[in-house]
């Protein structure tokens, strides 16, 4: 989502405000510390598993294995094939009277050993399993019996309760694609919207590369993909995420809708319990192939601390209480009591005491957050000018296992102006009024005044799908596990005995009033500068396209081409995030969805000689171009993550690629993402639809660009996100909406149920301003539809 901003807005030389800064660290350095990274993160991953008694099994197979061995020894029978009378000889001799004991030793020392080499044969087993690749470049629907006998040995070594982690040391390494493939597939993307000058010239350019850099900045990704656990993901967040001295609103940041509040803080605590015990399954591809869970992680207590010139994650193993802003005052609220974590009756109760506090906030405190959404230099340097009290009050938030912004207005979809109310309640959770959220924190949880809620989520930490796994656990539990009383409060009884939320207090010196008032002033500027548009296309959705035999996001890419087309006039590079959670500690790729036969498919829907089958035919070619790019992206196999790692290299070798650099000033303008939705089954959309969140967006990825996230609610409902800015004549959030819309009714009736489809949109709309505005079952002059059955 917000990742699209970051990516686009990378641009070489690795720079900051303050100047350049030198990547004078040799590669083989850079490289082992890499990997240093990984292996730390690997044995505090084991150690915490070992506490918790989930590695590297359950200790009830062990005990299982070591009384098997001891049935059968009082069997007279030697499953060790004589090891563990070797093993006897070994132990000290304590006497006959302990001859017994040792022989109880011996065994249990050899059902260890025997249960570690089982269990490492076990993963080595799986990690080869889930290597293959096979299954994902198969036609949707079918499946081969090669593919069904993987998926039953993936089930059996899986075994029978896996639980969050259970795969990680079972996933395969991100691969290093070749870079002759890169190249060449990176010259196909961008053929279409270069002219022919251009590409000759880029291609020319590519040529050099391959013959001059290539080889050499290969094999150092090589030797950085056996030794770290990936090859890029480090990179990515260090050098896309943290090196970005831009503000983190609107740029690195994205927002999630929902509609209701009062138990969503008790739900959050209760997945951060469940998250703790690793008692949430992992997330499974298409119901066969699990997905790293790495990023898990860092969801709570988790801050992104300002640097000069770096920032850095700050990441608690444990967190008591949240930090809440409540006009203009912050306070440190406790979520914990000697018996455990508060009832929701009781949080509701600490909750409305700061509602009730009518103490005012201090100077220049009610504008202090608005630091965060400054530039990162700005930030950490008035952030070291601190005082002690100051400083005690930024643990404090910092140190929260999340951030509350209890607004004092109202947001929300509403009866009297749904339009206007979702566009106000989008940008309310992107950007605020610039001094209201807390941007460092992985996310702010945003409580208006009129119980609607929403989520403001920091990028660098995980991506989209992690944040929306959360949330929809969190709306599930809050509306069909906690409840409500009948007069509204949550179900419980307060408690008296709690103390009062403690008051943060700051004493701001006199010297960083100045930075606030500039870092108030570019935010508000910033916020004021973008357009969001939220709606919701109910005319078909998910199911109309899959009985279509076709990908729902494949149809929704090519839907935004045409409404792009028809926006602008032109085709531009088109940035659509997936993941790669297949490998370890894998993150996103980029598909690059304006393809040769997109554009072909666009052209003919605008030429009015085509008839509706030809461009039925051109369609289905895209749709099928874009899967197949989308299935490359996701088994290691993208452009974008294998070319910025080599210019990463390339920077630190100091080596100039002028193929490099053309890569990365690269204008995308139409920026995308499908916000992922049921990934976890507490309640059935179709029977309560109103209880599905309507997803979330980000900032546009250029100035003069679109930034674009979509969800399939249900079956019949598509829900629309947009931004840009309002400083660029050449964007219109509103105005591309309606070509959204225009463009998957023109699609839809490539079809022959979608003909009927169009023509109920049309006359719900009460308008003839459909394609040269003739009857809805053909487009411009051509002939009506013939047998495009589905």
């Amino acid at each position: 989502m917000a990742e699209a901003h970051q990516a686009v807005g990378f641009r070489p030389p690795l720079t900051s405000d303050a100047g350049e800064v030198e990547l004078s660290a040799p590669m083989l350095q850079e490289i082992y510390l890499s990997g240093l990274r990984s292996w730390k993160r690997h044995l505090s991953r084991f150690w915490n598993d070992f506490l918790t008694g989930v590695f590297p099994a359950s200790p009830l197979s062990w005990l299982f294995l070591f009384s098997a061995i001891q049935l059968a020894w009082f069997l007279q029978l030697d499953p060790s094939l004589g090891l563990m009378e070797k093993i006897k000889e070994l132990l000290p001799d304590w006497g006959g009277q302990h001859h017994r004991l040792r022989g109880v030793l011996a065994a249990a020392l050899f059902a260890s050993c025997l249960w570690g080499a089982l269990i490492f044969t076990l993963h080595v087993a799986l990690r080869l399993l889930l290597s293959y690749h096979g299954w994902l470049l198969q036609p949707h629907g079918a499946m081969s019996s090669r593919t069904k006998t993987w998926l039953a040995l993936v089930r059996i070594f899986s075994g029978r309760h896996p639980m969050l982690f259970s795969y990680q040391r079972s996933l395969p390494r991100q691969p290093v694609p070749s870079v002759q493939d890169t190249v060449r597939k990176y010259l196909e993307s961008v053929r279409p919207v270069l002219s022919d000058e251009d590409f000759d010239w880029t291609a020319a350019l590519a040529r050099e590369f391959l013959r001059l850099q290539a080889s050499l900045l290969q094999w150092y990704l090589q030797l950085k993909s056996w030794w770290a656990s990936n090859y890029v993901s480090d990179w990515w967040e260090e050098f896309v995420y943290l090196r970005s001295r831009n503000s983190l609103m609107v740029n690195s940041n994205y927002y999630m809708m929902a509609a209701r509040a009062g138990n969503a803080v008790h739900a959050l605590l209760l997945y951060r319990h469940r998250l703790n015990r690793q008692e949430i399954l992992p997330t499974l591809l298409m119901g066969m192939r699990p997905l790293c869970s790495a990023q898990y992680e860092k969801i709570f207590n988790t801050t992104r601390i300002p640097g000069v010139h770096k920032d850095h994650i700050r990441h608690l193993r444990d967190s008591r209480h949240v930090a809440v802003f409540h006009r203009g005052r912050f306070f440190r609220v406790g979520t914990h009591s000697q018996s455990g974590l508060l009832s929701p009756r009781a949080l509701e109760q600490q909750f409305q005491r700061i509602l009730d506090d009518p103490s005012p906030a201090c100077p220049h405190e009610e504008h202090l957050a608005a630091l965060t959404a400054a530039p990162r230099d700005m930030w950490a340097q008035v952030r070291r000018s601190l005082k002690t009290q100051a400083q005690e009050a930024l643990e404090a938030v910092e140190g929260a296992a999340f951030f509350v912004s209890l607004d004092s207005e109202p947001a929300g979809l509403t009866r009297e102006d749904p339009a206007a109310s979702l566009d106000a309640y989008a940008h309310a959770l992107l950007a605020g009024r610039g001094h209201d959220r807390w941007f460092d924190k992985s996310f702010s949880l945003i409580v208006f005044s009129n119980g609607k809620l929403g989520l403001s989520v920091e990028h660098s930490w995980a991506d989209c799908p992690i944040s929306g796994h959360m949330w929809e656990f969190t709306l599930a539990t809050e509306c069909f596990q906690l409840g409500y009383s009948a007069d509204g409060h949550c179900k419980g009884h307060p408690d008296p005995s709690l103390p009062q939320p403690q008051r943060l207090h700051w004493d701001l010196p006199d010297k960083i009033h100045l930075s606030i008032s500039l870092a108030l002033r570019g935010a508000k500027t910033l916020s004021g500068n973008i357009d969001c548009h939220v709606f919701p296309f109910s005319h078909f959705g998910k199911s109309f396209i899959k009985r279509c035999h076709l990908s729902s996001d494949s149809f929704i890419q090519m839907a935004l081409q045409l409404a792009y087309f028809r926006d602008r006039g032109q085709f531009c590079l088109t940035y659509e995030s997936t993941m790669t959670r297949l490998f370890l500690e894998g993150r996103t790729e980029t598909v690059r969805s304006c393809t040769r036969e997109a554009c072909n498919f666009v052209r003919a829907m605008e030429d009015k000689e085509k008839t509706d089958p030809q461009c039925l035919a051109l369609f289905r070619l895209a749709v099928d171009k874009h899967q197949a790019l989308l299935k490359a992206a996701m088994s290691g196999q993208g452009v974008d993550r294998h070319l910025f790692a080599l210019y990463i290299v390339s920077q630190f070798l100091h080596l100039q690629s002028p193929f490099l650099d053309q890569v990365h000033s690269e204008q995308w303008q139409l920026a995308t993402s499908q916000i992922p939705v049921q990934q976890i089954h507490l309640f059935d959309v179709h029977s309560y639809p109103d209880y599905v969140s309507s997803g979330g967006g980000f900032g546009p990825a250029d100035d003069h660009g679109y930034g674009v996230s979509y969800i399939f609610m249900g079956d019949d409902v598509i829900t629309f996100h947009i931004s840009s800015k309002k400083s660029s004549t050449r964007t219109d959030s509103h105005r591309l909406g309606q070509h959204i819309e225009d463009a998957l009714l023109d699609v839809a009736a490539l079809f022959q149920e979608g003909q009927r489809l169009k023509c109920r949109g049309l006359a719900e709309k009460g308008s003839e301003h459909s394609r040269d505005s003739l009857p809805c079952h053909t487009r411009g002059s051509r002939a009506p539809t013939t047998a495009t059955n589905f």
